[in-house]
């Protein structure tokens, strides 16, 4: 039920749409019907699918480094209350500017269009990351951690056999939110930076798309985002079910 239902929901629902475009006569370039659309991704693919590989790429590496620099900042934030209080505050800050608004600048400050974009992406995507790592490197068991210090356990055999696999269900919590901001990231930032040519990616191919009033091949790029952040949320969920399922609650009840 758990694949079936959802999957019964997505045919009502195109079923509908076809219907409704068929029975109102709705002129494709401004709601083209689902058929026309699957079409026009098949006839458009090598173009799509090139341009989704280069977004794919921008969000693979933003999602690294926000990984990456969003642990060791959580590893640093646990290690003294006094930085985690200077510091936690920008962080928020960072998060709730827009980057619509910060991503002209770092586009022109970044020589590098790849680079730019990545940075783009990556400023998105952090934030999940240091939260639910801080909070979840924090939310150790009080009684296991006085068990540790009885026993003389060093600080750091208390971060590697305590606090990093308490941590890791938060983890991968932010991580699944974390994989669809640095798609959104990287969408917003091809927009903002407009690139063209062979290094075009989909948020590009929907500019043109608009411009040009190809509507079903707009659609054809939505749906290609679409399934691109369910892929990474059910990679994602893959990776925590696969590292978790021994040990974690969360897990061991979809075991049992």
């Amino acid at each position: 039920m758990r694949w079936v239902a959802p999957a019964l929901v997505g045919v009502i629902v195109l079923l509908l749409w076809q219907a409704l475009v068929k029975v109102f006569d709705v002129p494709f370039y401004l709601v083209p019907s689902p058929l026309r659309v699957m079409r026009t991704l098949v006839q458009d693919a090598p173009l799509l699918l090139s341009s989704l590989l280069v977004t794919l790429r921008i969000t693979a590496l933003a999602l690294l480094l926000a990984v990456g620099l969003g642990v060791a900042i959580a590893f640093v934030f646990v290690q003294s209350r006094v930085l985690e209080t200077s510091l936690f505050p920008y962080v928020v800050v960072l998060q709730v500017t827009p980057i619509v608004a910060i991503a002209p600048l770092i586009i022109i400050w970044v020589k590098d269009p790849l680079a730019a974009l990545v940075i783009c992406a990556t400023i998105v995507a952090i934030f999940p990351i240091i939260s639910n790592t801080t909070l979840g490197l924090r939310s150790v068991d009080p009684g296991l951690a006085d068990l540790f210090r009885l026993y003389g356990a060093r600080r750091w055999h208390t971060l590697v056999r305590l606090r990093i696999p308490s941590a890791l269900p938060y983890f991968f919590a932010g991580l699944r939110v974390s994989g669809g901001l640095a798609l959104i990231g990287a969408v917003v930032a091809e927009f903002v930076a407009g690139t063209g040519g062979t290094a075009s990616g989909l948020a590009y191919q929907i500019l043109q798309a608009g411009l040009q009033l190809n509507i079903p091949r707009l659609f054809a790029a939505l749906l290609l985002i679409t399934l691109a952040g369910v892929a990474i949320f059910v990679l994602v969920s893959l990776a925590a079910h696969l590292a978790l399922r021994r040990w974690h609650e969360s897990e061991l009840a979809h075991e049992s």
